[in-house]
């Protein structure tokens, strides 16, 4: 007898039905009950216009929820370190794996942090040369600029065998600090000039500091201590004089009578303005600091922030600090030749990551950049730098516009990694608006319509083809490309720059054209920001509108930050006969309930605290007598909740008509930002939503010259088209405009364009290419005009 075969398939196996992340009912800040299945080990791109929504779903949605989960799985104790993460308002958050989140959050700016120390790579090297290093000086410490050489000696009380024994102790540390500069590589002066006029006595009103009038505390603790004659002009004190006047330590005496604390004037200012960080200073004490003090170099360590010791140990003639100060992608090259199998393993490790530095196209950086001075994008590329050799898998990776500050050469090689990272079997979300990373997706979800309100609905789901055919904002504008400019604008003058040579400039000398609209672009690392702003330093005549983060709690909002509740608050006073101080939720009118923001928070220790609307105020955060006040037929409350294109109508006209309010209004809806309303609270506003509130404040600026650093960063392809005509209106007003940017829609509406490179790092620092975009098309002599041919069809 024949047997039959069974052809049925084997069942599917229960763990196998997980491949998908299932979002239902999500409600986080402007999403509307959007309700999505994202398909797991697969590359899915979120896109929609700025504000729609894409943030909120994937970062304060789905990732945050993966971050809360794995955060519970430590004990009360840890989770008591850790920050503490609400659930998101999500009904189901089904199918989760561990989130790891890359974003574009710039790295902190404190002085000892440095591309070395924020990638561990420099935790490798100190171990490196306190194997191999000659002479050998001590521990990996011994290596490092954060640790001070200390050393101490003294009796210490023990316990033994029931006895109390006295014994001496002796320890010391051997740090690679530099004792000079603290390990910061740089010293600060104080240009005494601007403390006093030397030719004036005391009396005669010779302090210039902020705060030091005559007849003030601050001024009579000097005119009237009694160590110096205070009508004796200063430039004719004695040697001892001028020390107490300048730097006595700090001693307690009796001055006009009251017992106070006396010290010379240099530590004071140091402790009472120095210490202080210089963006939360008011703006007059500000330019006193950035007149009063000057940065240079240390000179005992030569800006090396390590000790002498640290520098004279070296292996092949290599100190830490020469190391430190290579290129990576030459440092990758020395590490590579070097054959010593007592320290193989940590060798092969360094070299993977740095070999990940020139991978990902950071090879032009050098382990010494300090952090802070990276780019939004260099910052999230360092980032990705430790998880592109990692062995796990099934993880969910999360990105933020990994694109941003990547000329399109160097994006083929992110859209590479970002499928590595896909291949090995783990889930990316990407949230991106150029349309040469949606390309490579293998699921795309695209949120809006709109922005604000008007958006947080999902409006696509499928692949880039259904995308294209779709309809949606996204799908219309997939396939845009700027063309070039018939005819270009005529110089009405040059601003010339002579002999640049900071960071990898060679000596470079340019021409930029003033009264068009100048485009600066080359790849990543080719020296474009250091040309721009090394040379044209923003101050008299000169705007710079750079991608440094916009400051402010969630009691900041667009009103408070542009200047705009001013005008309003005085409006509401005037029309009433009451102080504008009532309407200011930050002031006296705020509710004392919760102060004035609008929600009273409970913290519950390592759990997530509780924000509940505030019963007394219901969440409006003034107080009920504040909100009897009227102007149009409106609370302040009511005020600040509209968007901005209806309070430009509301300030317009009428009653209500509010000249001051209306310009900034006008600045706001010109730069696309008519749907924020203008009490929403920065800390809920995207990238692109800040870059633009930024652009917005500064556009009232007096200057004839500006500089924009990548406007077009969180911008939808629908919006460069805006931007496109707010820098041709700024032009058109008598503006010159200079603009940092790879967006190739930018680059073909310039007037002129100078291209740096052709490589990054010390590839790079060179002029390519001068001219304008249809000549650059034309000659294709460089990446840049490459890409921009094939994009315009040239």
């Amino acid at each position: 007898m024949a047997t039959r075969k069974n052809t049925q398939t084997p069942a599917r196996h229960a763990a196998d039905s997980h491949d998908l992340i299932r979002v239902h009912g999500a409600r986080v800040n402007n999403l509307k009950d959007v309700s999505i299945e994202i398909p797991k080990r697969r590359l899915t791109v979120f896109t929609g216009v700025s504000g729609s929504g894409k943030s909120s779903l994937v970062f304060d949605t789905i990732a945050a929820e993966s971050q809360r989960l794995i955060n519970e799985t430590y004990s009360a104790f840890v989770q008591g370190f850790m920050p503490t993460l609400a659930r998101p308002e999500v009904d189901v958050l089904d199918g989760l794996t561990t989130a790891i989140i890359v974003d574009q959050q710039r790295m902190g700016g404190d002085p000892r942090s440095t591309v070395g120390t924020a990638t561990d790579a420099n935790a490798m090297l100190r171990i490196l040369f306190s194997r191999l290093g000659k002479p050998y000086i001590g521990s990996p410490k011994a290596f490092s600029f954060n640790v001070a050489s200390i050393s101490g000696a003294g009796a210490v009380t023990v316990e033994r065998g029931g006895q109390t024994v006295k014994e001496r102790r002796s320890f010391s540390i051997t740090g690679g600090m530099c004792p000079r500069c603290e390990g910061r590589g740089s010293v600060t002066d104080l240009d005494l000039t601007q403390l006093y006029d030397d030719s004036k006595s005391l009396n005669d009103g010779a302090l210039t500091v902020p705060g030091y009038k005559p007849g003030g505390w601050s001024y009579r603790l000097y005119s009237e201590s009694g160590l110096y004659d205070a009508d004796k002009p200063i430039r004719r004190y004695t040697k001892r004089e001028l020390h107490d006047f300048l730097h006595r330590e700090p001693v307690r005496m009796k001055i006009a009578g009251i017992n106070m604390t006396y010290e010379g004037l240099v530590p004071r200012i140091q402790k009472s303005m120095l210490a202080k960080d210089r963006e939360s200073m008011q703006p007059h004490i500000r330019e006193f600091v950035d007149r009063a003090v000057t940065f240079t170099t240390c000179p005992d360590c030569d800006g090396t922030r390590l000790t002498e010791a640290a520098r004279s140990s070296k292996i092949r003639k290599v100190s830490i600090a020469d190391a430190c100060a290579m290129q990576i992608s030459d440092l990758a090259a020395w590490v590579d030749s070097l054959d010593e199998p007592s320290v193989a393993p940590l060798l092969a490790t360094l070299h993977h990551t740095l070999e990940s530095f020139v991978e990902i196209g950071l090879g032009y950086l050098s382990l010494d950049r300090p952090a802070g001075t990276l780019s939004g994008g260099e910052a999230q590329r360092v980032k990705m730098i430790r998880h592109l050799g990692s062995s796990l898998t099934d993880t969910t990776y999360v990105f933020d516009e990994p694109t941003t500050g990547l000329h399109p050469h160097d994006i083929q090689r992110m859209n590479g990694l970002l499928m590595r990272l896909r291949d090995k079997g783990n889930t990316v979300l990407v949230v991106e608006h150029k349309p040469e990373t949606i390309a490579i997706a293998d699921h795309v979800v695209d949120l809006g319509p709109g922005a604000g309100t008007a958006g947080g609905t999902v409006c696509f789901e499928g692949t880039v083809d259904g995308l294209r055919k779709g309809g949606t904002i996204t799908g219309r504008h997939f396939d845009d490309r700027a063309a070039l400019k018939g005819t270009v604008r005529k110089p009405t003058g040059v601003l010339p720059i002579r002999g640049a040579a900071t960071h990898n400039l060679r000596d470079v000398d340019v021409d930029i054209p003033l009264g068009v609209l100048t485009v600066i672009t080359g790849v990543a690392g080719s020296g474009k920001s250091s040309l721009i702003h090394g040379s044209i330093p923003a101050g008299e005549g000169v705007v710079s509108i750079d991608q440094a983060a916009i400051r402010g709690s969630r009691r900041s909002n667009p009103a408070t930050y542009t200047g705009l509740l001013d005008p309003i608050r005085k409006a509401f006073a005037k029309a009433h006969g009451v102080k504008p101080a009532l309407f200011s939720a930050n002031s006296e009118g705020a509710c004392p309930t919760c102060n004035g923001a609008g929600v009273v928070y409970t913290d519950l220790a390592m759990m997530a605290g509780v924000a509940t609307t505030c019963e007394d105020c219901e969440g409006k955060r003034f107080q009920a007598s504040v909100l009897d006040y009227h102007l149009g037929g409106r609370d302040i409350s009511e005020a600040l909740a509209m968007p901005v294109t209806e309070a430009l109508e509301f300030f317009g006209a009428g009653e209500a008509a509010t000249p001051a309010a209306h310009r900034i209004l006008d600045r706001l809806a010109d730069v696309g930002l008519g749907y924020v309303s203008l009490g929403q609270p920065l800390t809920t506003l995207s990238g692109g939503e800040r870059q633009r509130l930024k652009l917005a404040t500064h556009m009232s600026d007096k200057g004839g010259v500006y500089v924009l650093d990548e406007p077009t960063t969180g911008l939808h392809l629908a919006d460069v088209e805006q931007l496109l005509g707010l820098l041709d209106r700024l032009v058109d007003s008598g503006k010159s405009v200079i603009v940092i940017e790879h967006h190739q829609a930018v680059m073909a509406h310039a007037d002129w364009i100078v291209d740096l490179g052709p490589g990054a790092g010390h590839d790079g620092g060179r002029i390519v290419f001068e001219g304008t975009p249809a000549d650059l098309v034309a000659a294709r002599s460089t990446l840049t005009g490459e890409h921009l041919a094939a994009y315009v069809g040239g």
